[in-house]
Order: C-alpha cells, then sequence, then structure tokens
C-alpha cells in the first residue's frame, strides 16, 4: 500500500471504531477495528489501569458499559499519524458524548461528556488495519456521575 492509502485506512478506522459504538452495533468490533487482543487505558475516564485483554471479552465489557446510555456521539478529529512498516501510532482529538434515560438523570443533566485525546496504536493485519492500543487521555468532563461504576474486566 502506499503511505496515502494507509493514512486514508487508518484514518477510516478510527471513524469505524466511533460509527460503530454509536450505531450499538459492537458485535461488528472484532471484524473491522481490532486485533486479536489490545491494550487499553481509560485510566484517565474510568480509573482502571491499562490492561491487555482478549477482544471477546473486551467486547462483551464494552456492551455492557454502553448498556446504560439511550444514544452516544463519538466525534473524533485531527489525526496526526506516524507509519512504520506495518506498525501506526494515531493521535487524534475526541468529543463523546454519553445520554442517560431522564429517569436516571433525575431531573438533573442527562449527558455525560468526556473531551480529550486518543493516542492509539494500529497494526497492519490480513484483513487491513486494526487496532491494537487504545488509549484515552480525558482533558474534560462534565457530569461524570452518569458515566458509572467501571466495568469489571
Amino acid at each position: 500500500m502506499t503511505t496515502l492509502a494507509d493514512r486514508a485506512a487508518l484514518i477510516e478506522l478510527m471513524g469505524r471504531y466511533a460509527d460503530i459504538a454509536d450505531r450499538g452495533d459492537l458485535s461488528r468490533l472484532p471484524s473491522l477495528v481490532y486485533a486479536e487482543s489490545v491494550t487499553l487505558d481509560f485510566s484517565s475516564v474510568i480509573g482502571l489501569p491499562p490492561m491487555t485483554v482478549a477482544l471477546d471479552e473486551y467486547v462483551h465489557v464494552l456492551g455492557q458499559a454502553f448498556a446504560p446510555f439511550t444514544a452516544t456521539h463519538h466525534t473524533i478529529t485531527g489525526h496526526v499519524l506516524d507509519i512504520d512498516g506495518d506498525r501506526a501510532t494515531l493521535h487524534a482529538h475526541v468529543r463523546a458524548e454519553h445520554w442517560v434515560p431522564k429517569e436516571r438523570a433525575g431531573g438533573g443533566p442527562d449527558r455525560w461528556l468526556v473531551v480529550g485525546f486518543y493516542d492509539n496504536e494500529a497494526v497492519r493485519t490480513p484483513h487491513g488495519w486494526r487496532l491494537s492500543g487504545v488509549k484515552l487521555t480525558a482533558t474534560h468532563q462534565e457530569n461524570t456521575h452518569l458515566a458509572g461504576p467501571p466495568p469489571a474486566m
């Protein structure tokens, strides 16, 4: 592949990552987004230490984590990519909004907002580029009480 084709594929990979989560079709994550195992670091958001997990376990936990939300919207922009052969790093800005049912909001705000950066890693596989590491660094959050407890992994 050419560098331009790789760049386009990596930016699309991040778009698929957001789109699949927001459409609630997490079953597509293994075949379209992730490598067989993935290193996750959401410590700045949910307080869990970084960990490497099997893909099927992560998809299950992610489904549980997203279940309380009536809708989510992840905007990922400003991609800065560094490609080195079959490995790449992806830095991008993210704004992630998560809405809860009115009953859970209890008359207060119904949206948990996370703003920050992704610093992800990707590897080239026989099926195209796939994420092998995801790190979210939150620089701002609103209504964190709506996030709920961290999922058990």
